[in-house]
C-alpha cells in the first residue's frame, strides 16, 4: 500500500547535473522548454512533467533523447507559474498544493501548445508523454482531446482517472513492479477496464524489479542493477511514438 505520509509516487531519485541543449520559450501565458533536432521535421511530442516542474534536468534530459530520435520535444510549464513541489516541502502539505494542480486541467495550455507546435514550429504529427502527475495527464489527453496522435504514460497516477479507459488514441502505459505508490493490484484493474472497454491499440507493460520514477528518474551509469530496464523501457518509449507519429 501507498505511503499515507508520502501520498504522491514521487521521489525525487537521481537528480541529474544537465543543463540541456534546447531553450526556454514563452509560448503566450506558458513558459516551455523547446529542443529541436538539426533536421526539419513535422513530428513533435509534448512532455509533461511531473510534480518537480518543467524545469526539472531529468526531464529536459528525457525531451533531449527524443529531438535526438528525430522529434521536436516541449515540455512546458504546466502549473503555469506556481511553484513546483520541492523535495524539502512537507508532505503533509501535498494534498492542499495538489488541489491547484489538477492533471485533468490542463486543456487550455494544452491548446495553446499545440497551436504553437503547428504554427511556429510547422509541426503536423504531435504526440505526449508525461511522467507521474504527467502521465496521468497524458491518460486525460487520451481519453478526449482529438488532435494528439498517441502518448506514453510513464507511471502515471491510476487513481486519478481510473474510471476512465474508452481511449481516443493507442498509448502506452509503462509500469513498475516494485512501485510503492501504484500497486499491481491497480494495474491489473485498469488493464481489465482497458480490454473491456478501449477500441483502440493500448499496451501495458510492468518492468521487473523497477521502482517509480526508474527511467527519467535513475541514471543508468549509477544504477548498474537497473541500466537493462531503463534502456528498455526508453526504446520502449522512443518505439511507440514512432510507429503512431
Amino acid at each position: 500500500m501507498a505511503n499515507e505520509l508520502r501520498p504522491c509516487p514521487c521521489d525525487i531519485g537521481d537528480r541529474f547535473d544537465y543543463g540541456g541543449r534546447g531553450q526556454e520559450v514563452q509560448v503566450e501565458h506558458i513558459k516551455a522548454y523547446v529542443s529541436k533536432p538539426s533536421a526539419s521535421t513535422d513530428k513533435a511530442v509534448i512532455v509533461i512533467h511531473d510534480i518537480f516542474g518543467w524545469q526539472l534536468p531529468n526531464t529536459r534530459y528525457v525531451a533531449d533523447m527524443l529531438t535526438a530520435n528525430g522529434y521536436i520535444a516541449i515540455c512546458p510549464d504546466f502549473f503555469v507559474g506556481q511553484e513546483a513541489w520541492k523535495p524539502s516541502d512537507d508532505w503533509a502539505s501535498f494534498d492542499d498544493w495538489l488541489k491547484t494542480r489538477d492533471a485533468g486541467k490542463i486543456d487550455k495550455e494544452v491548446d495553446v501548445v499545440l497551436k504553437y507546435l503547428k504554427e511556429q514550429c510547422g509541426a503536423k504529427k504531435i504526440g505526449v508523454i508525461g511522467f507521474c502527475w504527467g502521465g496521468a495527464a497524458v491518460q486525460h489527453l487520451m481519453l478526449k482531446n482529438p488532435h494528439l496522435k498517441t502518448g506514453v504514460s510513464l507511471y502515471g497516477v491510476i487513481k486519478f482517472f481510473d474510471d476512465r479507459s474508452s481511449l481516443l488514441h493507442p498509448t502506452f502505459f509503462i509500469f513498475a513492479e516494485k512501485d510503492e505508490y501504484i500497486p499491481l493490484e491497480q494495474v491489473a484493474l485498469l488493464e481489465q477496464k482497458l480490454k473491456q472497454n478501449c477500441k483502440v491499440h493500448y499496451e501495458v507493460k510492468t518492468y521487473p524489479g523497477q521502482t517509480h520514477g526508474f527511467i527519467h528518474r535513475k541514471r543508468e551509469d549509477i544504477n548498474p542493477q537497473d541500466k537493462p530496464y531503463i534502456e528498455e523501457g526508453r526504446k520502449d518509449m522512443i518505439n511507440w511514438l514512432n510507429k503512431y507519429i
